[in-house]
């Protein structure tokens, strides 16, 4: 028996609702049996959790799916990406695993030793990784099946100022950062998505982060599969690291829910 099925959660909108809300990134669960593969100390888990959790984002999702006219569909990771990080590619094709943090993290966001490096990724990449993407993909195909199309919309977060492990953190971080991806990111969701978080501060394009996830049986091929990652700064609505929400949570929610809103029709 298995308990990936329980490390996320799909949470069903309306039957003729074509969109996804992918919250990735927002637990620090680390069940037990992983945390014994990780090396830090309960103090700098605590502070690695701290810099590399979206924290508060499946609030913000959340709330926007109640805000919404028709309720989108969310899917939630219920575990730390320091378990597994589901956006990753698992194998050769991931550019971060140059700095150790492919789909199973060996080193931590200031690159130091998370795992050791010769940690065997497969049992977490079967455990957790491999449910997951199946889990995505049986959710997008539902949404084409029922309404043929799908929008899926990755919500994050992203500190202020540069962590080490970031490959392209030398750009702009605006308050809104909308990755794109120039297949799956149609202009109409690219503009809907300004507009909607124009309330909210500048939105820029693919920097400090870029892409979009989509599953890879649909990656390429359909373009009935819309995507767009939006990367919210985090001092725009928390203390950070790791601290409360303040007010700019029900503003950012608003803003998503007019996007669901606006793409939903």
């Amino acid at each position: 028996m298995t308990d990936a099925p329980a490390s996320f959660a799909l949470v069903p909108g309306a039957a003729a609702s074509p969109v996804i809300l992918h919250v990735p990134h927002s637990s620090r669960e680390i069940p037990a049996g992983v945390r014994s593969g990780i090396v830090l100390s309960d103090a700098e888990l605590e502070r690695e959790l701290d810099r590399m959790t979206d924290s508060h984002t499946a609030e913000i999702a959340g709330r926007a799916a109640g805000l919404a006219g028709l309720t989108p569909w969310r899917f939630v990771n219920r575990v730390s990406r320091l378990v597994v990080d589901p956006e990753r590619f698992p194998d050769e094709r991931e550019e971060m695993a140059a700095v150790g943090m492919g789909a199973v993290y060996t080193r931590t966001s200031h690159r130091e030793e998370l795992r050791r490096a010769d940690t065997d990724p497969g049992p977490l990449i079967e455990r957790y990784f491999r449910p997951y993407a199946r889990a995505m993909t049986e959710a997008v195909a539902d949404r084409l099946a029922a309404t043929g199309r799908a929008v899926i919309v990755d919500v994050h977060s992203y500190p202020a100022q540069p962590l080490p492990y970031e490959l392209h953190g030398g750009g702009p971080r605006p308050p809104v950062c909308l990755g794109t991806d120039a297949f799956h990111t149609p202009p109409g969701l690219l503009a809907a998505a300004r507009e909607a978080f124009a309330p909210c501060g500048e939105t820029g394009l693919d920097s400090p982060f870029s892409g979009t996830y989509v599953p890879l049986d649909f990656y390429g091929t359909r373009s009935e599969v819309g995507a767009l990652m939006v990367e919210i700064r985090r001092d725009t609505y928390m203390t950070k690291p790791g601290g409360p929400a303040g007010p700019g949570l029900s503003r950012l929610a608003g803003s998503l829910a007019a996007l669901v809103d606006a793409v939903s029709g």
